[in-house]
């Protein structure tokens, strides 16, 4: 679960950036100075320089603390931290990065078990020598298999009652055996 977390803070940080690099103009983004000079001001002043942190809770700009991928919760608390804009905190971009980052990696096990079952299936009709796309599924096969056992079990009957319907008729001499003295015709 904390490897989840970091995964999910790794990914909303650099959302973040990118965030941040496309919305802030290049103008903006250069600004020199020092972040702490911008406390107990407005957040979107805070953060025209991107190296500051707008702590909402305290009204405080400070440096964002890039030796760390979070900031520490004795700098700010992470829904009132804001960085990059003024209108997502980090426990929101957390949450909605894990979210999303867990729903892509659903999606992608299942693309892979749908990919791989297609594929066991279609190599499987093409041994079996079916066209690649027809449609016999288990069910199908399945009842072919057992219609085939019962024609074969029927004719292996048909052929025991003639043999034995032939014994009776020859042990009481009703067996219609070719005439021996037939017609010879040349």
């Amino acid at each position: 679960m904390a490897l989840v977390l970091r995964l999910g803070a790794a990914l909303a940080l650099l959302q973040a950036l990118l965030l941040a690099q496309a919305l802030l103009p290049a103008a903006a983004q250069d600004v020199p100075g020092d972040c702490h000079q911008y406390t107990n001001r407005s957040c979107e002043e805070c953060l025209k320089n991107v190296t500051c942190l707008w702590c909402a809770s305290s009204g405080r700009c400070m440096e964002y603390p890039i030796r760390r991928v979070l900031p520490a919760a004795d700098l700010c608390e992470l829904r009132s931290a804001r960085w990059g804009v003024c209108w997502v905190n980090f426990e929101a971009l957390i949450i909605a990065m894990s979210v999303v980052g867990g729903v892509i990696l659903i999606m992608l096990g299942v693309c892979c078990c749908c990919c791989c079952r297609c594929k066991k299936k279609n190599k499987k009709q093409v041994l079996e020598g079916f066209p690649v796309f027809s449609e016999l599924d288990k069910d199908d096969e399945r009842a072919a298999r057992e219609r085939e056992k019962r024609r074969v079990r029927q004719e292996e009957r048909r052929a025991e009652m003639k043999s034995r319907h032939d014994e009776i008729r020859r042990k009481y001499g009703l067996f219609k055996e070719e005439n021996p003295y037939a017609k010879f015709e040349n």
